[in-house]
């Protein structure tokens, strides 16, 4: 048997795969249009299919990754964490060559160990863009979503220079901005940032009184948007950060104890102090968020 050919060290000369085509893989689709060689996309949903068809999304499109992996260059999983870890267990008999293998799940710990296993001719990077809308369907994607925003990228130990490489150009052509973590320290930060923030929003949605309706404004909506988010994209995510999404709530309900600890006693005082230390906090995360 030959020598495995490696991908092309220059994403323009790359071709691209991509694994779903829905808000986040129509997206990145978009973005990449004119950026590399070859774009590739499959996605198991006959609707979704029909659409990307009518748009042009991709050059070459398909139901079955059997069609297409053969010749990707660069594989990019975008579907929700479980079934991404399933596309894992699955690529060495989807994909016969070399390939770098990427993926922009919301968790990145069960996805790197999941890549850990992969055999040798496969050069895997983890991912996960920090942007995206509370409705996932293709026909809310938009070529300027990740313009901006933080894009995670954890590598593995076996992490080659050329997949950094080839990755970090993906991350910048689309627009976004590289963050290089590990998947602890990603998990860690996106339960508070992401994971935690989603069920708040789900746990004010479900407590609101229904005749409440008629006052329902811009802050309840700003503040309820994430609990539209697909529940099984979301279960997946909970189910896979379980241990940091917890420590969260502890810590949450930690707090809010606190806060209705100073209501009851009417305290404005203290009550003033804790309302500014979190309006401070906030604009620390906020200037911190174009790192």
């Amino acid at each position: 048997m030959g020598a495995v050919v490696q991908p092309p060290e220059r994403l323009a000369d790359s071709s691209v795969a991509i694994l779903g085509l829905g808000l986040m893989g129509g997206s990145l689709a978009m973005a990449l249009h004119g950026k590399c060689r070859l774009l590739l996309g499959c996605d198991p949903d006959t609707m979704t299919r029909s659409l990307a068809r009518k748009m042009g999304l991709v050059d070459h499109l398909s139901a079955d990754p059997m069609d297409l992996l053969s010749a990707a260059d660069i594989v990019v999983m975008a579907a929700p964490v479980r079934t991404i870890l399933a596309l894992l267990g699955e690529l060495e008999a989807l994909h016969p060559g070399a390939a770098v293998v990427m993926d922009i799940g919301s968790t990145k710990r069960a996805i790197v160990a999941a890549m850990e296993a992969l055999p040798e001719r496969f050069d895997p990077i983890g991912g996960h863009p920090m942007c995206g809308k509370e409705l996932s369907s293709l026909n809310q994607a938009e070529a300027r979503l990740f313009q901006g925003a933080p894009y995670a990228l954890t590598p593995l130990e076996r992490t080659t220079p050329r997949a950094c490489g080839l990755a970090e150009q993906l991350v910048s052509e689309v627009g976004a901005i590289p963050v290089w973590l590990d998947a602890e320290t990603h998990d860690r930060w996106t339960a508070a940032t992401s994971h935690l923030p989603y069920l708040v929003s789900a746990a004010l949605a479900a407590v609101t009184p229904v005749e409440a309706a008629p006052l329902v404004g811009p802050g309840w909506r700003s503040s309820t948007r994430l609990a539209a988010q697909p529940r099984r994209m979301m279960l997946d995510i909970l189910s896979t950060n379980r241990e940091n999404v917890l420590a969260g709530l502890r810590s949450l309900r930690t707090y809010l104890d606190c806060l209705e600890k100073l209501v009851v006693e009417n305290n404005e005082t203290l009550l003033t102090e804790e309302l500014n230390r979190a309006a401070e906090r906030r604009g620390q995360l906020m200037e911190g968020g174009a790192v």
